[in-house]
């Protein structure tokens, strides 16, 4: 597993205990050699964000309650691929982004300064 640090290198936060999200479902966007999505960004959803998705496949927004999964909406945190908010961005409908929930490993697919350029104002 990954050092859990975020994208700054500071001890990585929380993304979202309601809904709970992240690979391990611990609120948190770690992640490891297990997650091959590297759900890693801490996203903060928008509609245009979600209707991207699920225009390239990806449906965050239908509940599948046989998976605990409750359907995602606008203003949600949810730790998303990284290769879905690249693609995302790289079309010019990437979300706002938690860098101090957001795990390092990130940083393989998302570059900082992409990250950077839709960083959310800090929760501290």
């Amino acid at each position: 597993m990954f050092p859990s640090l975020n994208v700054l290198g500071s001890p990585l936060k929380a993304c979202s205990h309601k809904p709970l999200t992240g690979w391990f479902r611990d609120g948190k966007c770690n992640t490891d050699a297990s997650d091959r999505g590297s759900h890693s960004v801490a996203a903060i959803l928008t509609d245009d964000f979600l209707a991207c998705l699920q225009e390239l496949g990806n449906d965050l927004c239908t509940p599948a309650p046989q998976h605990g999964f409750p359907g995602l909406v606008d203003g949600n945190r949810w730790c998303v691929c990284a290769a879905s908010w690249m693609q995302a961005y790289q079309l010019g409908r990437a979300c706002p982004v938690d860098l101090e929930a957001t795990h390092q490993a990130a940083l393989s697919i998302a570059p900082l300064d992409a990250l950077l350029e839709h960083a959310a104002a800090a929760t501290a």
